[in-house]
């Protein structure tokens, strides 16, 4: 689905190495004002979610790049750039999420080898097999929390001076992620066991940590996810579901809008099914703490409320 990208990110490497070779050095400050603290490391997040982590965890210390950050944009259909080329070739640290979902960045990292860069493929540290289905794996609750750490240590291979800051940052945001795990919680406790159908497996991990059963056939979501069109009879197994009240909850994918996700966000206002939109990068303005627990409550809301969730805003 990405096409090709090296022709132009070739030139842009070339002209990044320029660039970077001739940097000229700043005179100190006169001015008596502390400096603020450098930041030592560069950085990048293939995903929004992951640039996020590194920049919780970094604070002033590591500058980071998204490579993915428009939550209006399909991640599927991401065209990788030359821009994208420079902030790899610059990075000593680079977090992807691996598991087939992004992979123009191998390519990226092919282009610019560099033996001291850092390189995390969140699916391989956490170990999911290769041939998971489902990548979306930022979704699960000890997903974040177990990569935090290996961020931590990373950074501070990279910058062993302030190791014990990475360390206690990463800590933090670990506890940080305790209202989410108290929501998912309480979603499960109140609505373990009800139907929900999906467009495709985005938020499907969330859905089974909070007890949910995912009625709509994983064939469907898999067409939708790969940009093709679902089969009539899967076609027909979704309409069901909500012409027979199987579900009580449609999530749908916000960022990924085809004929086919429009005629059920339809059938789903026609049949008086809630609907909460869910997202594949973190949407403009919050934290990844705050993304997860939005769309958490959001889902329990749907189901104790009937309210729906259009955007996240």
């Amino acid at each position: 689905m990405k096409r090709p990208w090296w022709n132009t990110a070739a030139a842009a490497l070339s002209t990044a190495l320029i660039v970077t070779g001739c940097g000229i050095a700043k005179p100190a400050s006169n001015s008596g004002v502390p400096a603020a603290p450098q930041a030592n490391i560069r950085a990048v997040g293939a995903e929004s979610e992951y640039a996020d982590l590194i920049r919780q965890i970094g604070g002033p210390y590591v500058s980071v790049t998204a490579i993915m950050s428009n939550p209006a944009v399909d991640p599927h259909e991401y065209e990788a750039n030359p821009k994208d080329a420079i902030a790899v070739a610059e990075a000593n640290l680079v977090v992807q999420n691996g598991l087939g979902y992004d992979e123009f960045m191998n390519k990226l990292e092919q282009a610019s080898p560099n033996p001291k860069r850092l390189v995390i493929d969140a699916g391989e540290a956490l170990g999911y097999q290769a041939d998971t289905a489902n990548p979306h794996i930022w979704y699960q609750l000890n997903t974040m929390p177990r990569l935090a750490k290996i961020v931590a240590a990373d950074l501070g291979k990279l910058d062993p001076s302030h190791a014990a800051y990475f360390q206690a940052r990463a800590r933090a945001f670990i506890q940080s992620l305790k209202p989410w795990d108290e929501a998912v919680a309480r979603l499960k406790a109140a609505y373990h066991g009800r139907g929900a159908a999906v467009t495709e497996p985005v938020s499907d991990y969330l859905l089974q940590e909070a007890g949910l059963a995912i009625k709509t056939p994983w064939a469907f979501q898999a067409a939708i996810m790969n940009g093709t069109d679902p089969s009539p009879q899967d076609v027909a197994l979704q309409t069901q579901l909500f012409t027979h009240h199987e579900v009580s909850v449609f999530c749908y994918n916000k960022q990924v809008v085809t004929n086919v996700t429009k005629t059920f966000l339809h059938l789903a206002e026609r049949e008086h099914i809630p609907t909460v939109a869910v997202y594949e990068t973190e949407p403009t303005g919050l934290t990844y703490q705050r993304w997860m627990l939005e769309e958490t409550n959001a889902i329990y809301n749907a189901l104790a409320h009937g309210t729906s969730l259009e955007a996240i805003s």
